[in-house]
Order: structure tokens, then sequence, then C-alpha cells
């Protein structure tokens, strides 16, 4: 028995080939079909540009506003556009009375800030992570009660703990003295919350107990794996006890009468009354400005040094199965 070959055509191709050629073209049709809607999805979206634009405009535009204003003088300051440069340059000028009006004061403030600032982020960080990993980690009598109080704590303002703060204060002799602005600063039941979720989600059990298992100790383990973990969480943490403090201004307003304790935004605030209320016998309004310019530097250089870490931790809680 003989077995016929398959028809050639003109072109060369066999009959079986050429159902073959089409399966492969129409292959060929469908992916380039994602391809179209990829390329369709990286269209710009004129309404998200738009309100992208506003929300950019929402956050910075004060700060151009501020920035310009510590170059005027103080006819510029009201004579002139809030956006627009003065007739004189006076960014010079302005520092330099900052930096020596009252013998100095302002960089005796500016330490206060940072002292307090940097304290309680610090202590605040480090007390929010070990009680969130612990909230999350462990299990113990009255777990539920205790993470209840802190969301409760969460909703109370600060406004409200003042009085009863100054009082307990009071009482231990601490009024008008540092630790009066970094002792309450210590507690932040929202970072409690925060290192709470995070640490549920980004320590995985396995890796305790491994540990364990291997002989650490729970000091050991929480310092050398979860706080490696828990970085971008701590950062976070950090950052917002640290923008408080910064500008918290009510606190150390009932706290502190000693003029040399002072931070920044209350020694700017007295300023600012004593050149609207003096009758005009010290202008202050560009060394006011001046200095809430100066005094919001450090945070931008803390933000942009801390966003490292978080970049750099996205993955920290990846666990490989």
């Amino acid at each position: 028995m003989t077995i016929a070959p398959a028809p050639v055509d003109t072109a060369g191709t066999t009959a079986v080939d050429r159902p073959v050629r089409r399966l492969e073209s129409s292959g060929g049709a469908g992916r380039r079909r994602p391809r179209r809607r990829v390329e369709r999805s990286k269209r710009k979206t004129p309404i998200l540009t738009v309100i992208l634009w506003i929300t950019l405009a929402y956050f910075l535009l004060p700060l151009i506003w501020l920035a310009i204003q510590a170059t005027k003088t103080n006819g510029d300051i009201f004579s002139t556009f809030g956006l627009a440069f003065g007739r004189t340059f006076a960014l010079g000028d302005n520092l330099a009375q900052l930096f020596t009006f009252q013998d100095g004061i302002f960089v005796q403030w500016m330490g206060n800030t940072v002292l307090y600032a940097v304290v309680s982020s610090v202590g605040a960080a480090v007390l929010a992570t070990m009680c969130g990993y612990s909230l999350a980690k462990y299990v113990f009598k009255g777990k539920s009660f205790v993470f209840g109080l802190i969301l409760g704590a969460v909703m109370v303002p600060l406004t409200a703990l003042a009085i009863p703060t100054y009082l307990l204060f009071s009482a231990a002799n601490l009024v008008d003295t540092p630790w009066a602005i970094i002792l309450p600063s210590l507690v932040s039941p929202f970072g409690v919350y925060l290192m709470r979720v995070y640490a549920s989600e980004a320590v995985d059990d396995s890796l305790l107990e491994a540990a364990r298992i291997d002989g650490a100790g729970e000091l050991r383990i929480f310092l050398t794996i979860a706080s490696r973990l828990l970085a971008p969480g701590i950062v976070t943490v950090l950052l917002f006890a640290l923008v408080s403090t910064w500008n918290n201004y009510f606190l150390p307003l009932i706290m502190l009468n000693d003029p040399s304790l002072f931070p920044a935004t209350v020694g700017l605030a007295q300023w600012q009354q004593a050149a609207t209320g003096g009758g005009g016998a010290q202008v202050l309004f560009s060394t006011v400005l001046t200095g809430s310019f100066v005094s919001i530097l450090p945070l931008v250089v803390a933000f942009l040094f801390l966003q490292r870490f978080w970049q750099s931790g996205l993955s920290a809680g990846g666990v490989k199965g």
C-alpha cells in the first residue's frame, strides 16, 4: 500500500501546513491585543492629572509663600503680592536679625526644640514598638482589654488632657522643666496601634518559632529579628512623633514659664504678640516669618533622610515559602 504525499500548492506549501500557518497567524493576532490594552492603560487621564496638581499646590503653596516672605522686608510683606518677591531681597538681613535679636535667643529655642523632639520621638518609637509587638505576638490575660484601652486613648483629644497633665506635673514639681515636655510626648497610643497592626503582618510566627528552637531568648529575638522586620513601621512612628513634638505649641505654653526653655513655636508666638500688641515699637513680622521658615527646614531634612528606610523596608515582612 502506498501513501500519496499531501498536495502541494504553487507556493510550495502543503495542505497540512496551511492550517498550521493559519493557526499561527491567528495566535499572533491574539498576542497583539494585550499590547493594545497595555498601551491604552498608559494614556494619561486628565482628571487624575488635574487632581494631582491641585493636591500638590495645596501642600506646596504655603511653603513657597513662607520661603518668599522670608526674603522680604517688613514694608514689602504688606505692599507686595504674597507669591511675588519684594523690591529688596532681604533674606540675609532677616537671618542676621533673627539670630541676633534678644542676644540670639532663637538659637537656644531651636536647641530646645531639637532636644524635646529627638528625645520624645525616639522614646515614643521604642515604647510603641515594644508594646505593639507584645500585643501582636504574645498571648496573655487581659490582652483584648489593654488593646481596647489603647484604641480608646487614640480618640481622646490632647487638649482634654492638658489640665490633668499640668496638675500631675505640678504635684511632682516638674513644671517649668524639660521633663514636662518630654514625658507626656513619650506616650503615643496611635503609635502602639500602628505597630500592633504592622507587627502582626510583618513578623511571621514561623520565624519566631525557629529562633526559639535554636535557643534564642525573647529579647534577642526582638532585637535581632523583629526590630529589623519592623524598621518601616518604627520609622513611621518616629516621624509622626517627631513632627508632633516639633510643632507642639499648647503643651509648652502651659508647662513652661522660663523663656530660656521655650521651643521655637512658643518663642516665635511671643515675638508675634510683641509685634502686634506693642504699639509698633517692635516690627518683627519679617523676623517671625524668617524664623518660621528656618524652623521647618530640619523637618524637611529629617523626612528626606528617613524615607530611605521606607524604600529599603518595603519587603521586610516577606517570608519565603
